[in-house]
């Protein structure tokens, strides 16, 4: 059989981080209070790990013009989660550009050496690792160039926040100005090929497994089976944390995706074969106004399979929210004896699984 070795996690660190951060120990004086109110008040967990990023390849590009601007070049392409932002600031890091200043292109195959794309949580993890080998190899070539330029020996020239410094002396030059000279072959060192381009390629040798631990509550109306989350918290492991306000983000669409497969989300047909969810007019996705507000806080345990130390964060959302919900539905409805509940747990499945109940009176 396959085997799989999970590459890091603090799995009860995180359990208690998830508790504390949604009140667990003050879940029953909430259901006492709905109780007076009419309603089903239930709590949900799930206790969530996954395999993401698993074992391929995908390049990455970055392209000095003689002006010393620098473009990158992704074939991983972004539908929202913010692909841009964050390898641009792992390239910006590296090499002490200013974001603003870098231009990034993705998915055009007429410009792209080569790219697999986005899908199963790889992007930050193989993407992103091809980026910062791209950066290094950037930074090894503009050391050269950049000895050329201040005279020096190459091990005595070192590179730190965009400016390259003479061991010594107070001899400097940033990389932006060893950019513009590498375009020109004449004030390169003899025999150096012209341009400041690096392509990388990076092969991810495993999977990684990022984990998490969600906190569902709903109240549920009996008279119409109507269910509505009230609370809901989540704290995931996704190893280094490369931009807290992206991961949030993605936590939250995540946990609104698996909360609309639970509770409203599905395809019909009639008996014909004709669909009649076709359009979004017809089918049910949670809205705004569907959700509560969304407490989230990060465990982060970085992986040793990659060298950014990532995980997958695409899917921790849905991944987490769709056992959590699905839990504190049946949670609410257990004084009824209720043990299973198909979905979506749409109001009308809810009422007659209450008032077909051997515990309804």
């Amino acid at each position: 059989g396959l085997t799989f070795t999970y590459d890091s996690g603090e799995f009860e660190k995180g359990m208690d981080m998830a508790l504390k951060l949604a009140d667990y120990a003050g879940f029953a004086g909430r259901r006492a209070e709905a109780k007076e109110r009419g309603k089903l008040r239930g709590i949900g967990l799930s206790n969530t790990i996954e395999r993401a990023a698993a074992a391929s390849v995908e390049g990455a590009e970055i392209r000095f013009d003689r002006s010393g601007a620098a473009t990158l070049f992704s074939g991983s392409v972004s539908q929202g989660q913010g692909h841009e932002t964050v390898f641009k600031q792992i390239v910006c890091d590296r090499l002490g550009l200013d974001p603003a200043e870098v231009q990034y292109l993705q998915g055009d195959t007429d410009q792209l050496f080569f790219g697999e794309g986005t899908g199963g949580s790889r992007s930050a993890t193989l993407a992103g690792s091809a980026f910062l080998r791209a950066s290094d190899k950037i930074i090894d070539k503009a050391t050269r160039i950049a000895a050329h330029r201040l005279g020096v020996a190459l091990d005595d020239v070192k590179f730190a926040d965009g400016v390259f410094a003479a061991a010594g002396t107070n001899r400097t030059t940033t990389i932006k100005e060893v950019a513009k000279d590498a375009a020109n072959p004449a004030r390169l060192p003899k025999g150096m090929e012209a341009g400041l381009i690096a392509t990388a390629v990076y092969n991810a040798p495993v999977e990684n497994f990022p984990n998490g631990t969600h906190v569902c509550e709903v109240e549920i109306d009996p008279d119409t089976g109507k269910v509505e989350i009230v609370r809901y918290s989540v704290v995931d492991d996704v190893g280094t944390v490369l931009n807290p306000l992206l991961l949030h983000g993605q936590i939250h669409g995540g946990v609104a995706q698996g909360a609309g497969q639970i509770l409203l989300e599905d395809i019909r047909w009639d008996a014909d074969g004709q669909l009649l969810t076709g359009s979004f007019m017809d089918y049910a996705m949670p809205r705004a106004g569907d959700l509560c507000a969304i407490a989230t806080d990060a465990n982060p345990v970085p992986t040793a399979t990659n060298p950014l130390g990532v995980k997958g964060a695409g899917e921790a959302g849905s991944v987490g929210a769709m056992p959590a919900v699905a839990n504190a539905v049946i949670d609410a409805l257990s004084a009824f004896g209720v043990r299973h509940i198909e979905m979506p747990a749409t109001p009308e499945r809810v009422w007659r699984a209450i008032n077909g109940s051997a515990g309804h009176a």
